[in-house]
């Protein structure tokens, strides 16, 4: 008997998409055969995986016109093929996997890694958000197998469409099985952490001024992303080159030998718009796993975490003397942590892949 075949659509890149990868490896546990579609970019890092990759690239990778011909080649790949599932990730793959499927009359599963009509990169847009809104209103009460990412997405989602998602949260492995390389950081000051996309919204800036009031500190930042540019100016004019470093884009298989070395974790996400104010970053959980205490931002679903685990401090003001007070505080007291040390031990035990995903049982029988 053949094993069932799901499809997988992702636009952001299979390489560094850890949640991506997580859930193909679980589906290769229960025995599918997994095939993922996304596409060809600039800096694609080339990675080998134990389910099937296809990498398609595209005229255009920007704007409407990205969207409209990724799921334009993305449908008709879907059509004359079989598949026993498709999962689409995020509402930029659901019109083509949404309109195949239902042709062809095969189960659909959603997996909504943000609020995605809510995003920073949409605020102050009004018809390109209209545009995200209105396809949300028209596929997401007709999705009956759709999970997400955090609470507070789930209870927005059910509150407008009634449409019952179900929670997977975006946790690391507590047995991953990555490459143990030695890691040399390019100071030898205690450092404070970023790790991610650059993108507007990620308080680096007024982290990045906070460093100021703080001796013996410094910034590394490991990521890509649309403001990365940017940043680097922003620092050069703040003259502050010296205790910023930019590490660039690291392999997922090798970024948690980075997180451990770091002193503290940095989760300073702004409220710009629903969907940062409900996000529940998957960088949180590896700073748990990697055991740093962690400096995080006053959202609802971060707060939440940082209060029942007790594995770190809120800033409630973005100023960065306020940044700079919660940190230099929580460097000098060493009973707090040891305590938050002792804290993430145990909460890694309960906040792991091994546990969530096991939901996903729920979507593929």
């Amino acid at each position: 008997m053949k094993n069932k075949k799901i499809f997988v659509a992702v636009t952001n890149d299979i390489s560094t998409d850890y949640r991506v990868h997580k859930i193909c490896n679980y589906l290769i546990s229960k025995k599918y055969d997994v095939v993922v579609y996304g596409r060809v970019l600039s800096n694609t890092i080339t990675v080998k995986r134990d389910y099937k990759i296809v990498r398609k690239k595209h005229i255009f990778n920007n704007n409407f016109l990205f969207y409209a011909e990724f799921n334009i080649r993305l449908f008709f790949y879907l059509i004359f093929r079989k598949f026993d599932y498709v999962l689409s990730n995020d509402l930029d793959t659901l019109p083509a996997c949404f309109f195949a499927s239902t042709i062809k009359s095969t189960d659909l599963v959603y997996d909504s890694h943000e609020l995605f009509s809510e995003g920073p990169e949409l605020q102050g847009r009004k018809f390109v958000q209209g545009f995200w809104r209105k396809l949300e209103d028209f596929f997401l009460p007709k999705v009956k197998k759709a999970f997400t990412v955090s609470q507070s997405i789930v209870n927005f989602y059910d509150e407008k469409y009634e449409n019952k998602m179900g929670l997977i949260r975006n946790v690391p492995l507590k047995n991953d099985i990555l490459k143990a390389d030695e890691v040399v950081f390019p100071t030898t000051k205690r450092t404070i952490l970023y790790q991610g996309v650059l993108n507007p919204g990620r308080g680096l800036k007024p982290m990045i001024k906070a460093l100021k009031f703080i001796k013996d500190l410094d910034l590394i930042i490991i990521g890509y992303g649309k403001v990365a540019e940017e940043l680097k100016a922003f620092v050069l004019k703040e003259n502050m080159n010296k205790r910023v470093h930019f590490l660039g884009r690291i392999s997922r298989d090798e970024l948690s030998n980075y997180t451990k070395k770091a002193t503290l974790g940095m989760v300073l996400e702004e409220p710009l718009g629903l969907s940062f104010q409900y996000s529940l970053p998957n960088k949180l959980f590896d700073y748990i796993h990697a055991e740093i205490p962690i400096v995080a931002g006053n959202l609802p679903e971060i707060t939440r975490i940082i209060k029942e685990y007790k594995v770190g401090v809120i800033v409630d003001d973005y100023s960065p003397e306020k940044i700079a007070l919660a940190i230099k505080n929580l460097l000098n007291d060493a009973a707090l942590l040891s305590e938050i040390k002792e804290n993430q031990q145990k909460a890694k035990e309960v906040l792991c892949w091994e546990k969530e995903s096991k939901k996903l049982d729920n979507y593929f029988k």
